[in-house]
């Protein structure tokens, strides 16, 4: 439980520095799959970026919501998404990333988990820091989902070029 905003920003921000290692990767890199037995299932950084920042985007539109609203349905909507289909969720995630050109890629990484941070500074305590279901979502949309990867990144990152 985070007892100030500030807190969990700064939490949110420390988790997501290590995984920012993977903008710097060349695309060679972050094209290169990791072994499907191993440590990060088969994924490239593409695929470690997309589904992380995938799921910031969630999280970003829900901070848009609760900034001008009491309540955000998005956060409804991916709450039973969680609570069944997550899966195909990512996959959907996936999908549309593996699309992008890696600048578009690199471009969002770098921007969404701060403009994130951003809007949950001008969003009421009161609807989402001191809000235990709203809480509870940011938290496994970003520092939590964090800590659930850093295998994976640690494997992607340590790789070895073809």
């Amino acid at each position: 439980m985070y007892t100030d905003a500030l807190e969990f920003l700064e939490e949110d921000r420390d988790g997501w520095e290590p995984f920012e290692a993977l903008l710097d990767q060349p695309d060679e890199a972050l094209e290169r799959p990791t072994p499907e037995d191993g440590p990060a299932h088969g994924w490239r950084g593409r695929d470690l970026i997309a589904h992380l920042v995938g799921w910031q985007e969630v999280a970003l539109a829900a901070a848009k919501e609760l900034a001008v609203n009491e309540e955000a349905p998005v956060i409804a909507r991916f709450r039973s998404i969680m609570d069944g289909g997550v899966d195909v969720h990512n996959e959907t995630i996936a999908d549309e990333w593996r699309s992008l050109p890696l600048d578009e890629v690199r471009r969002r990484a770098r921007s969404v988990a701060g403009e994130l941070r951003g809007h949950l500074t001008v969003v009421p305590e009161t609807r989402w820091l001191k809000h235990p279901t709203n809480m509870r979502f940011f938290a496994e949309n970003t520092v939590d989902h964090y800590a659930e990867h850093g295998a994976e990144l640690e494997a992607i990152l340590a790789e070895p070029s073809s």
